[in-house]
């Protein structure tokens, strides 16, 4: 596995982490969010939907029903969409800071740290992956990085690579892999380049991977414990004069 491989400058290689159901407990933020950010955009801009346009613009992703919702109530989509998804970033902060998610066992972290230059990708919101980061002062990471809200960031979420080449060139590594709980985070490993690490959890023990992962773990520790054991089983060079 090129990511442990003992022969290559270990501080050029980076190890990536999925936030959500990977370094913080549950899939992933909580549905009653959008729905709350939802109402929250339309008080904001004066709007009283009825109930099919309202259900049209129910669901989280900039769809075609979506798009068709905003266009019942005149309004611009791109711009509409932007606004919900800020109040649906402060709506997930307010439900962290008191305590609605907790952080796994993320104590490994300190041990890979030593070695390898690590990250955080996520299709999480960024300021809410910097929340994360500041209130459980996960000091190990060298970058953090979630999506904007808006459609743009939209479009770049996993599978899309995006984040991760972005994270792999302002970390200047060499090769990396990346750690998640999805299909999505397998693929957007795939597609840029770097190995994957599937954490198997309870919610995604049924999850039908089109890409066999490079590594499937339990834990943060167990991962700790596979690439210390991959290292371990890697030849060195010999040493000069020996």
């Amino acid at each position: 596995m090129t990511a442990a491989n003992p022969h290559r400058d270990a501080g050029r290689v980076a190890v990536l982490f999925d936030m959500d159901g990977v370094l913080l407990r549950g899939r992933g933020t909580d549905a009653s969010v959008h729905d709350r950010a939802l109402d929250d955009a339309l008080a904001e801009r004066d709007l009283d939907p009825d109930a099919e346009t309202r259900a049209l613009l129910a669901g989280h992703e900039y769809d075609v029903e979506f798009v068709r919702g905003c266009r019942r109530l005149a309004v611009d989509p791109v711009a509409f969409y932007g606004l919900r998804e800020q109040y649906g970033a402060r709506l997930a902060i307010d439900r962290l800071a008191v305590g609605s998610r907790t952080l796994y066992d993320v104590s490994g972290l300190c041990d890979l740290a030593d070695q390898y230059l690590l990250g955080v990708v996520s299709n999480n919101y960024q300021d809410v992956v910097r929340f994360v980061i500041d209130r459980y002062r996960l000091d190990a990471f060298d970058h953090a990085r979630g999506r904007a809200t808006g459609v743009r960031g939209f479009y770049k979420r996993k599978p899309n690579p995006h984040y991760l080449l972005e994270a792999m060139n302002e970390l200047d590594a060499a090769d990396g892999l990346y750690v998640g709980d999805r299909t999505t985070d397998v693929l957007a490993a795939t597609r840029a380049g770097l190995e994957s690490v599937f954490v198997e959890r309870p919610h995604n023990e049924n999850a039908a991977l089109p890409v066999e992962p490079t590594l499937r773990v339990k834990s943060i520790a167990d991962l700790v414990e596979r690439l210390t054991d991959i290292e371990e089983s890697v030849p060195r060079p010999p040493v000069d004069g020996s």
